[in-house]
């Protein structure tokens, strides 16, 4: 059965596909591309979920995950703020008439030039987790306001980030007393839980090393001012991490009139409102199934048809090697038709990309109708977070195009509303 968000993806996606079709109609290279449909009310609706879930928290937008221009114009409108990690996405946000007052630079591990940048920029908020970067910082940025990164429990993400970022607490003294020692300003803490945390717990344990942390900047002289509770945050479980959250922070920190508390959602704002088309450009199937056989004794366990897409692992679906995602396919049309029906026989098969690398497999196993053929399209949800991003042209294959809509329901009017005030 089709759920709403699907149908309206859907919906979304058929529109792209018949002007694909009437530019091959005409004549036009590469009509057929593969091609991105991003629902911006998605966006402004988990927006409008965050300010009632976790009203004290301010969301400094990931904009690694997906930077596309037009999710960071809707975002600076509504009034996030921007976790930035090099100098070329500080760049990108604040061309956007973006204050600097609303980016922390949240890479513990930067580049010198990027640092003398960020100063000459009026970038101050950055983290640090080690004694090398206080002294970059104090050279290059010595008015920067910085946050200790602590290291915590990220064993429940589908990315670790606590292999390569973190201050251990025992280590966090020996930093604070070094940033005393260069007299930098260090005004609070920060952790991340890993990203796309699927345990809402992991976030309670970290709030209680935070306060620790937070107890031991007191002692080294600093009175913080500053809670970033990181990122990690997924649209599943949302609700359950914002009680979980909420209850940790009352919990360590009741008394905080004098406390910003902010947070680096990334794949929660995007994820879901990228869906993705892709257009089947070639098909390998067995001699029987060639010859109008229905080969009712095919093995359901193993794919007898091979499908190739005109996207793949290099392309958006780098989120299968970087990101540990396994997009599934629906059908969007079959046999020049956008009705497909829910009693058409289903076949083993594989999809994979349009690269001359074996790696370049999307799904090594899915049932997919055995009439599908080529020039028929297939459909991805939940294609916003870490694919565009990451994309090549290997090969020679583009990046896929996005095309954008406000949506029809709630939030639509709020967000063609916002991105026409935004004056950036």
């Amino acid at each position: 059965m089709m759920t709403k968000s699907r149908s309206l993806a859907c919906l979304r996606c058929t529109r792209g596909v018949i002007n694909s079709l009437h530019l091959g109609a005409a004549g036009e290279v590469d009509a057929e591309k593969a091609f991105f449909v991003a629902d911006l009310s998605s966006v402004y609706r988990q927006h409008e979920r965050w300010k009632k879930l976790l009203p004290e928290i301010e969301p400094f937008y990931a904009v690694k995950c997906n930077p596309d221009p037009y999710v960071l114009r809707l975002l600076a409108a509504l009034g996030t703020g921007f976790d930035c990690a090099s100098n070329g996405e500080i760049k990108q946000v604040l061309e956007l008439g973006i204050s600097p007052e609303r980016i922390i630079f949240a890479n513990p591990c930067k580049a010198t030039s990027f640092i003398r940048s960020s100063a000459k920029a009026g970038v101050d908020m950055m983290t640090f987790d080690n004694t090398d970067e206080l002294y970059k910082v104090a050279r290059t940025h010595p008015g920067a306001k910085l946050v200790v990164r602590i290291l915590t429990d990220d064993s429940k993400s589908l990315c670790r980030l606590g292999l390569k970022y973190g201050a251990p607490l025992v280590t966090v003294p020996a930093l604070l007393a070094k940033a005393r020692e260069l007299k930098l300003d260090v005004i609070g803490v920060s952790f991340h839980v890993g990203s796309g945390c699927y345990d809402s717990s992991a976030f309670a344990d970290a709030v209680m090393r935070a306060r620790t942390a937070w107890d031991m900047g007191k002692e080294a002289g600093y009175d913080f001012k500053l809670l970033d509770v990181g990122g990690g945050f997924e649209d599943a479980t949302f609700e359950n991490t914002a009680a979980v959250l909420t209850e940790a922070i009352d919990q360590y920190f009741p008394q905080r009139e004098h406390i910003r508390i902010i947070a680096e959602p990334g794949r929660y704002y995007v994820s879901k409102a990228f869906s993705l088309a892709a257009n089947i450009i070639a098909r390998r199937a067995p001699p029987t199934l060639e010859s109008g056989s229905q080969e009712t004794d095919a093995d359901s366990e193993h794919p007898s048809v091979m499908y190739y897409i005109n996207d793949g692992v290099y392309g958006a679906f780098n989120c299968i090697l970087f990101d540990h995602q396994s997009p599934q396919p629906y059908v969007l049309s079959m046999n020049g038709s956008f009705h497909v029906p829910s009693s058409a026989p289903l076949r083993a098969s594989s999809v994979w990309g349009p690269t001359c690398d074996s790696m370049d497999c999307v799904c090594p196993m899915v049932q997919l109708p055995a009439a599908l053929q080529v020039g028929d399209w297939l459909a991805f949800e939940n294609m916003g977070a870490y694919t565009i991003c990451a994309a090549s042209q290997f090969n020679g294959f583009e990046v896929s195009r996005v095309v954008y809509t406000t949506g029809a329901g709630h939030g639509a009017a709020e967000v063609r509303e916002a991105l026409r005030s935004f004056q950036g």
